[in-house]
């Protein structure tokens, strides 16, 4: 019995190091793509804050908090609107619900019949 290590432990070592490096790799790949996603979340906020007036901004925060997928749908609107150049000086309070009312379907109305 040498003091030197045999084959399968050597392997069991290999593995252990190979498990270390993937975890590390990994853990750099979610700090990556969580940076980036909050990178892209500032800029958005950057381009909504430019283009849009308090009280625009107000509203669309509202309708975020009830409806998550209208306000996200409106705020791609007025960054694609932006990012084009369309917009002319910025979106106030007026703009904004006319935006949400052509963005947002119109609630499904039902009759109730009493018989």
């Amino acid at each position: 019995m040498s003091g030197e290590p045999d084959e399968d432990e050597l392997e069991q070592i290999r593995e252990q190091k190979k498990k270390q490096l993937r975890e590390q790799a990994q853990s750099q790949d979610d700090e990556a793509v969580e940076a980036q996603r909050q990178q892209a979340e500032a800029q958005k906020k950057a381009v909504l804050r430019q283009n849009l007036t308090d009280g625009a901004r107000k509203r669309l925060n509202t309708v975020k908090m009830s409806k998550p997928e209208a306000g996200e749908q409106v705020e791609q609107q007025v960054i694609a609107l932006a990012q084009s150049g369309r917009l002319q000086g910025k979106i106030d309070e007026d703009q904004m619900k006319e935006l949400l009312r052509e963005l947002t379907p119109d609630s499904k109305s039902f009759d109730i019949r009493r018989r």
